[in-house]
Formats: C-alpha cells, sequence, structure tokens
C-alpha cells in the first residue's frame, strides 16, 4: 500500500506542477486569479507531501515525534485553505470582499485553535511513542472542511449566476464527488485517495472557470459574441425571442468625452440590461454598442423592457447626483444651495420610485 500510495503522491506532484505552469502561461487569467490558481495547487502539492511524510515517520523512534506533530497540524490545518483560495479567484476584481475576508479569518482562527489543541489531542495525537491516532474532536476538522466546501460551492454558484454561465449547475456534481470521497476517507482512514481526488477536482475546476470566463465579454461582462452565435444556432431548434439594441450617438460620447468615459458608459448600460433580462434570458454584447437578449420567456418581454427603463432612469439619476456633488465642491453661496436643492430633489425622486418597487 505505501509504494502504491507513493505511486499517487508523484501523479499528483506531476498534475499540479503542470498545472502552475499552464496557470503561469494563461493569457485569460488575470494575476489575481493566477495567484489564486497557484497558491491553490502549490497547497495541494505540499498537504500531499506532508501526507507521505506523516506516513513515513509514524511508528518511529520518537526523535521524529516533531516532524510527526508539525505534517498533522499542517494538513489538518492548511486543507480547507484550498477551497478559500478557488473562492479568491472567482472574482476578476482586485478588491477582497467582505464574505471572502471573514473566511480567511475564520481560516487563522482554526489553525490558532489547532495549535492549541495538539498537547491535549482535541483534533488528533501523536503518543510518546510516535503514533499518530483521531482525536475524540476529529468531527471538528471535517465540519470546518465541509463548511470550506459549502462555501466554495455557494460562491461559485452565485458567480455563476452574475456571469449567466449556463454549465453552472455543473458544479453541483464536482461537489457531490469531493463530499462523497471525504466520508469514504473519514471512514476508511487506511486508503488514502483524498488528495488524489482534490487534485482531479482542482484541474476539472480550473477548466470550468476558464469555460465560463472566455463566455464573456470583457468591458461589459455580458456573455460575448462568439456566445451569441453559438447559442442562435440552437435557438434554431429550441425557439425564443431575439432582442437587439445598439447606443444612439454612441460616436459623440467617445469624441466628447474620451474611451474611457465611453467604455464606462457602456458597462453602465450593460449592467442595467442585465439586471432588467438576465432572469428570463442571456444577454450578449455582440459589437462596440450592440447588444442584444435572447428570451427564454416572450411573455415577459414587456415586463423586462419596463424594468429596463427603470434601470436606465435610476443609472442617469444616479450619475447627475454624482456630477451635482462634484460641482457643487467648487460652488459658494446661493450657487451651491441652488445645487444642493438639486441633488435633494433627486434623491426624494429616487426614494419615491424605490418605495414604488
Amino acid at each position: 500500500m505505501t509504494g502504491y500510495f507513493h505511486v499517487l503522491t508523484a501523479i499528483d506532484i506531476f498534475v499540479l506542477s503542470f498545472m502552475c505552469i499552464l496557470t503561469k502561461l494563461s493569457e485569460s487569467l488575470n494575476n489575481k486569479q493566477k495567484r489564486g490558481f497557484f497558491l491553490a495547487f502549490t497547497l495541494i502539492a505540499g498537504i500531499s507531501v506532508l501526507e507521505v511524510v506523516t506516513l513515513a515517520v509514524n511508528d518511529t523512534p520518537s526523535g521524529l515525534r516533531w516532524l510527526n506533530i508539525m505534517s498533522n497540524y499542517l494538513g489538518f490545518g492548511l486543507s480547507p485553505a484550498v477551497s478559500l483560495c478557488l473562492v479568491y479567484v472567482l472574482d476578476k476584481k482586485t478588491a477582497l470582499r467582505r464574505g471572502f475576508k471573514a473566511a480567511v479569518c475564520c481560516e487563522i482562527g482554526y489553525l490558532i485553535f489547532l495549535a492549541l489543541s495538539i498537547p491535549y489531542g482535541l483534533i488528533f495525537s501523536v503518543s510518546a511513542d510516535n503514533v499518530y491516532a483521531r482525536g475524540r474532536y476529529f468531527y471538528i476538522y471535517v465540519i470546518v472542511y465541509f463548511a470550506a466546501i459549502l462555501y466554495l460551492s455557494v460562491s461559485t454558484t452565485i458567480t455563476g449566476r452574475e456571469f449567466q454561465n449556463r454549465s453552472r449547475a455543473l458544479i453541483y456534481p464536482l461537489m457531490l464527488f469531493l463530499t462523497a470521497e471525504t466520508v469514504i476517507q473519514v471512514a476508511l482512514p487506511d486508503l488514502h485517495v483524498t488528495w488524489l481526488c482534490v487534485t482531479l477536482l482542482s484541474v476539472l475546476y480550473f477548466t470550468y472557470c476558464n469555460e465560463m470566463w472566455n463566455q464573456l465579454d470583457a468591458l461589459t461582462g455580458l456573455l460575448n459574441q462568439n456566445s451569441y452565435l453559438n447559442r442562435t444556432a440552437e435557438m434554431r431548434r429550441s425557439g425564443g425571442l431575439l432582442i437587439v439594441f445598439d447606443v444612439d450617438n454612441f460616436k459623440q460620447v467617445n469624441a466628447c468625452y474620451g474611451h474611457l468615459q465611453g467604455d464606462a458608459c457602456l458597462a453602465a448600460i450593460a449592467a442595467c440590461l442585465k439586471k432588467a433580462y438576465a432572469c428570463c434570458g442571456y444577454c450578449y454584447r455582440i459589437g462596440g454598442d450592440e447588444f442584444c437578449v435572447l428570451l427564454k420567456n416572450t411573455a415577459k418581454e414587456a415586463a423586462c423592457a419596463e424594468e429596463f427603463l427603470r434601470q436606465l432612469e435610476k443609472k442617469r439619476r444616479e450619475n447627475e447626483i454624482n456630477a451635482l456633488k462634484e460641482k457643487m465642491s467648487t460652488q459658494q453661496g446661493e450657487e451651491k444651495r441652488g445645487t444642493m436643492m438639486r441633488i435633494q430633489e433627486l434623491l426624494a425622486q429616487e426614494n419615491r420610485t424605490g418605495r414604488r418597487e
């Protein structure tokens, strides 16, 4: 069994090394996502090696007891962090979300608790004769590990919904596979297949995320033209309603305010489009200032169109309020008071609209 396990670990290391190189050479991932995948692959490789060390030094002379304790501590402590690394790559924005920061704090707290529990053998124990055994509160590790898997599953599902990913349901069999394997490993601790399965899951997850991001338009976050062409080919068989939009006089926006403001304008329109139509269909950017929606439920076309106009009006008010606030910072006296009253009027109008919703 030991030789077989060593072969599995060698395969693990080879696959994970290959994935690290592939991540580094990827043109579709930003630096934040590359860091997340690289750290996840490195953690899995490190924990796989730690498991080999644990098996090698267990029930050996007591002089190696410290190494047995350390490898078990790092293995149990860092396992939930793999899921956090994969959550980290989901958001292309550089800023960290509050939920992710809370999860990192929980992981740090768990590491501290695990370190403090070592003398008492709560999660695991290593006897004076250097023999490993599970502690009476081993289930705490299992709970933390499953909580990390659940966090990854929920985060991926939410992100997939935001990105209109049609294959988002595939995350469920992936997580079910990992959960079933973990249950088997807990029940049969001598099997030692956990990290081979985690390696397989991480590779599949890498493929899943790349497929999701390759469907997106980088500027607006809507589905891209290639995804649109593929989907319209299917539409001929399944039916549906195609709605096409373009932005009036958009060249003047670029000419008067610059391309950065033009890009911001397109992104704002796309956000309104997605809020209005994504619940009933798929939203695409098919050209420079051209958008379209493939509606699955044609009966909701009028309601979606009304919501789209409402979202555009809300965005206009927000932009006008921000412009007035910026203008007010350079005004004085009556002129400043007039601007303040206009801002209050717009805010009151927005509040009335919100109450009607």
